[in-house]
């Protein structure tokens, strides 16, 4: 038997995340052009991924910051990110980034004392079938909304905080800092 809860004065507020866009391999797509094999930086993945969703229980907002690979984004650029996630009144924030520098903006945002951060990108586009997109999407997501104040990075199935992590280039996952 299932009680349903009637009380229309105790409403429960949905959290409010707020996504960012830096561009990164998340965000890839074949160019527009022919006869090329690289790749450009399309639409945002988060917006692609929630807008196939029926279901969600958050709200959520968004900011289309950049659209670069992570090698290519400058420290103007990271203060750009950084600016970006302080004017915004929601605590609960997730950036897509690029995975290559991904740990030099999570240390800029690391001066940011009230909010929780999580960095998250994939290793394939999310345009493509074999993606991790959506499920370093979704770990996001969930550990956005339980994780305590601070910056965090999540991909593989993992979360790790922003200052005990590395991207181990052989293996191009990302793995717990051992020489802390």
């Amino acid at each position: 038997m299932s009680i349903l809860n009637t009380n229309t004065t105790s409403k429960t507020i949905p959290t409010t995340i707020h996504f960012v866009q830096t561009g990164g391999t998340i965000d890839k797509d074949y160019p527009r052009t022919t006869g090329s094999y690289g790749f450009e930086i399309s639409s945002p993945a988060f917006e692609r991924i929630l807008g196939r969703l029926t279901d969600i229980n958050f709200e959520y907002t968004t900011d289309h910051l950049l659209q670069k690979d992570s090698l290519d984004i400058t420290d103007e650029d990271r203060n750009l990110i950084l600016n970006s996630c302080q004017k915004t009144d929601t605590t609960k924030i997730v950036i897509t980034h690029g995975t290559d520098t991904m740990v030099q903006t999570a240390h800029l945002l690391s001066q940011i004392q009230d909010k929780t951060i999580v960095l998250v990108g994939s290793m394939i586009p999310e345009m493509l079938i074999d993606t991790d997109a959506h499920f370093n999407l979704g770990m996001a997501v969930g550990a956005v909304q339980i994780l305590p104040v601070g910056i965090y990075i999540t991909m593989n199935g993992q979360i790790f905080d922003w200052n005990n992590v590395i991207k181990d280039k052989d293996t191009a996952r990302f793995v717990t800092n051992n020489k802390k």
